[in-house]
């Protein structure tokens, strides 16, 4: 096996899951009350990141990888398991509002407000790189970033109050990849 084949394995590894992993913490958050914001984002999220995977796949398999690139896209996995790790159960994929609890602010969040889409916003275009893709990284990077921007302001919005849940809180709780 290549190592750009064990790379792309691995990475598609991990993001399964994390997709099951986020589940679970989102049937939970609902059980405990969160209330989902900007669900209708969610498809384009997912299937942007389906494309960026698959493209992946079909461009970058055979292409040997670039070391430096690759070393930068380890140091983001170690930022993402930083970002889980202190999220714990409040991990999620969605945007989801937890009433009655506070925002995290340890771990990353106590550097900066959304290390997850930082994370994201980095990796998106650096993995491509390592494949020698710089069209596809731009493209990838672009796109991934309009939806993030969409994302950070349904969210801000949300934890401003203009998104409140039906049941009035004194404050909320975003439990998305991001701000749980």
């Amino acid at each position: 096996m290549t190592l750009g084949l064990l790379v792309l394995a691995l990475v598609t590894l991990q993001r399964a899951v994390e997709l099951l992993l986020a589940r679970r913490n989102t049937r939970r958050l609902k059980a405990r009350g969160a209330v989902e914001v900007g669900a209708d984002q969610y498809p384009a999220i997912v299937l942007l990141h389906l494309a960026w995977l698959l493209g992946l796949w079909g461009f970058g398999w055979n292409r040997p990888v670039q070391l430096p690139w690759l070393a930068l896209f380890l140091v983001l996995q170690a930022g993402r398991a930083w970002v889980l790790m202190t999220l714990g159960e409040r991990w999620t994929t969605r945007v989801l509002m937890l009433p009655n609890e506070p925002l995290v602010r340890r771990g990353p969040y106590r550097l900066i407000p959304h290390p997850n889409y930082l994370v994201v916003a980095l990796e998106i275009p650096v993995l491509p790189l390592a494949f020698g893709l710089g069209r596809y990284a731009l493209v990838f990077g672009l796109l991934n970033l309009a939806l993030l921007a969409l994302r950070i302001r349904v969210e801000g919005k949300a934890l401003r109050g203009g998104l409140a849940p039906a049941a009035p809180a004194p404050t909320v709780q975003a439990s998305e990849g991001d701000r749980a």
